[in-house]
């Protein structure tokens, strides 16, 4: 799928509509809420094309690919099968697994491909907290409340450039490194697109690689940031 027939596909949805590839409960494994437990809602289509993403299945938003809610949810193998649901269908899917969580991390693919408005008045007027992981590639439609956890993607395939106003909007800055280049590419984007005073930066070794996770523990020491471990992926969980 070409970026035209992507962005073609996410407009045709009205708003407060969404592609829901995955919906499940879990411990948020990775950044500033490590350990909280959390309701995934992963969303279908990407264009970043990061090589070494783990949710490859997520990047096409094809209609072929609709499902029902009942297939979609059953999916034991990552598949692009996803279901639409509005606003309204994913608060009740909530009640209607019983889920407990309280925290809501919206993912994919790239969540900020559609306006999150609808979706985050419905879910905090129901005493959720939203939290929303993003490669900063696109505008940031959310409310005020909303955690922005981004992940800014360099130098990708699909050819985005990081925003200055997602950079902005952070809350934190999630980074993944394997060589002291990937770091030198964050201190470079830090100095064109800054972020606010209270920003929380982490930095996240990829695939938990033995040197990536040195350089990653040195840095964090000397300039005080964070180390993001991916401990979901120490657990087995999703």
């Amino acid at each position: 799928m070409t970026d035209l027939s992507l962005a073609s596909a996410v407009a045709s949805y009205a708003p407060g509509v969404y592609p829901v590839n995955e919906l499940f409960e879990t411990i948020q494994g990775e950044g500033i809420y490590t350990g909280q437990p959390s309701i995934f809602l992963r969303l279908q289509g990407c264009p970043v094309g990061c090589p070494w993403c783990d949710t490859q299945h997520t990047w096409a938003l094809e209609q072929s690919d609709a499902a029902p809610y009942g297939e979609v949810i059953a999916k034991t193998e990552p598949s692009p099968r996803f279901v639409v649901l509005n606003a309204a269908q994913i608060l009740a899917k909530f009640h209607e697994r019983g889920f407990t969580a309280k925290h809501v991390v919206i993912t994919g693919g790239e969540p900020c491909m559609y306006d999150l408005n609808p979706l985050a008045e419905v879910l905090e007027a129901a005493g959720y907290q939203l939290q929303i992981e993003t490669s900063g590639t696109f505008p940031i439609q959310t409310s005020a409340k909303t955690w922005v956890t981004v992940s800014p993607k360099l130098d990708m395939p699909g050819g985005l450039h990081v925003l200055p106003e997602a950079m902005a909007r952070a809350n934190e800055i999630k980074h993944p490194i394997a060589m002291e280049k990937h770091i030198e590419a964050l201190d470079a984007l830090l100095a064109r697109c800054p972020v606010a005073e209270h920003t929380v930066i982490a930095l996240q070794p990829i695939s938990q690689r033995p040197r990536a996770t040195e350089l990653a523990i040195k840095t964090c020491i000397e300039r005080n940031w964070r180390l993001s471990v991916q401990m979901h992926k120490y657990l087995a969980i999703e």
